[in-house]
């Protein structure tokens, strides 16, 4: 499957604000957005200001999303569509399985600096989900399951340092020292922190 293989920082500043794609890099004075705060491209700072049309805004929305994810077109699409079989609205059915894919379960619970970092350290097979191996990143969790570092891996200094260092949601719990977190509830819309009208989306796909 194609990949994205040039700098992310370039994403965040297209966006116009910090995707924290690259970990510690993003809270440091390294940061692209905070040092070069306009989109990238020859026109630089003054360059490509113009009034942005509906359909600007709804791509707007579902590329800063599905970068925010560090998901391809083909992959967030077929998780869209998901959403959309679901009861409910689909918006929010739709940040509820972005938020419950197995990297970013990962993420959220410390284990790694960021999602593409996350994503790695499951296909690596780092990953126990329940006491069985699991190493898909687009697996979808469900509320109850058990996520934690296999035994072989455990030896690492990695997954204990970035585990204590973090914040975590509501809707999950997390044991530094037995490296294990639990999937309390399913994340609500006020849990999901990605500042995006996820309406947009729904119209985009549904044009």
């Amino acid at each position: 499957m194609a990949r994205y293989t040039e700098s992310s920082c370039r994403l965040c500043r297209r966006e116009g604000e910090k995707l924290f794609l690259k970990g510690q890099r993003c809270y440091s004075n390294k940061c692209s957005v905070a040092n070069r705060s306009y989109a990238p491209g020859q026109q630089g700072p003054g360059g490509g200001r113009r009034k942005v049309s509906e359909y600007g805004l709804q791509l707007r929305a579902k590329q800063k999303t599905k970068r925010f994810y560090g998901l391809q077109e083909t992959q967030f699409r077929n998780l869209f569509k998901k959403a959309a079989r679901l009861e409910g609205v689909t918006g929010e059915n739709f940040l509820r399985l972005l938020e419950l894919r197995m990297d970013n379960v990962v993420y959220r619970m410390g284990f790694a600096s960021s999602r593409a970092e996350a994503r790695q350290l499951v296909t690596h097979g780092h990953f126990v989900v329940n006491g069985k191996k699991k190493n898909i990143p687009s697996a979808i969790l469900q509320a109850g399951d058990v996520v934690e570092v296999k035994e072989s891996s455990r030896k690492s200094e990695k997954f204990k340092e970035l585990g204590k260092n973090t914040v975590i949601p509501n809707w999950l719990t997390f044991d530094p020292e037995l490296l294990k977190g639990t999937i309390v509830s399913e994340p609500t819309r006020d849990e999901v922190d990605i500042d995006v009208e996820e309406h947009l989306i729904v119209e985009l796909y549904s044009r």
